[in-house]
């Protein structure tokens, strides 16, 4: 029996501020086969009328929606998360197309999620930093911004399609799935990958190498860097390893030299 890969991706909406919005995209999350909904310190009410007749036969979502306070939480366990972004920012990265990028998260056994911005300001640059890729929605230049329901709408639609493409290959299962298994290994949760950056932000400051005002950049693009690289979970211990020996290292030094 065939996996129901889409259960494995969850929609997470940083700060949403309609509940119609909320109630429409848990609606099409059913319709297509989506059935987790994380919402980032939401300002509106899941439980409002608004958001329950939106949703018409989808209220379990709603009801099973988690609400958090942060998108670190929002993506604890997850493997891989995508976010949704139309502007350009202070450093560059690459936008892909949606109908590219989506079909690569239905593989056995990856947690993901796709993230998606508020309805007044969309994704900051410090809530994109969490995103290893970056989908932008192909739209009319002269007005390319999405309603927040339209864009989940357009994405999950995307995602289902291909899950059905999948479903109804004539093919066994083992060589169906192959080639995105070995396209995607073990990855380093996301959680993993933020204590490391955190670990090595730190390093970085004692070390002289980042100063305060130029953190953000260049901390952004060492994640660029780094999510190029498909990070697996003894990877990542090597590399924080690697930043434990060189502050034993610079503190024996400082000792040293205080003698």
């Amino acid at each position: 029996m065939k996996q129901n890969l889409l259960t494995n991706i969850r929609i997470v909406l940083v700060e949403p501020i309609g509940a119609l919005n909320v109630g429409s995209i848990a609606r099409i999350m059913k319709n297509m086969g989506l059935t987790k909904l994380v919402l980032v310190n939401p300002r509106c009410d899941l439980a409002s009328d608004e958001a329950r007749q939106m949703a018409v036969h989808a209220v379990d979502i709603l009801e099973t929606a988690q609400i958090v306070d942060s998108i670190p939480t929002a993506l604890a366990g997850c493997q891989q998360a995508i976010a949704t972004t139309v502007r350009s920012r202070s450093v560059p990265i690459l936008l892909e197309s949606s109908a590219t990028v989506l079909p690569k998260l239905l593989v056995p056994n990856l947690q993901s999620a796709l993230l998606f911005g508020a309805e007044d300001r969309g994704l900051s640059n410090d809530e994109l930093k969490y995103a290893q890729r970056f989908i932008c929605i192909e739209s009319n230049p002269d007005y390319p911004s999405l309603n927040l329901a339209q864009a989940v709408t357009i994405c999950v639609y995307q995602l289902y399609q291909s899950w059905l493409e999948i479903s109804n290959a004539q093919i066994s299962t083992s060589v169906e799935f192959a080639p995105a298994i070995a396209a995607m290994p073990n990855n380093a949760t996301i959680e993993v990958l933020e204590g490391y950056y955190q670990d090595l932000e730190a390093m970085l400051l004692e070390i002289g190498y980042l100063y305060p005002h130029t953190v953000a950049v260049k901390m952004e693009k060492f994640r660029r860097l780094y999510n190029k690289a498909n990070l697996q979970p003894e990877e990542v211990a090597m590399l924080r390893g690697i930043l434990r020996q060189i502050r034993w290292a610079n503190h024996h030094q400082a000792k040293l030299s205080q003698n």
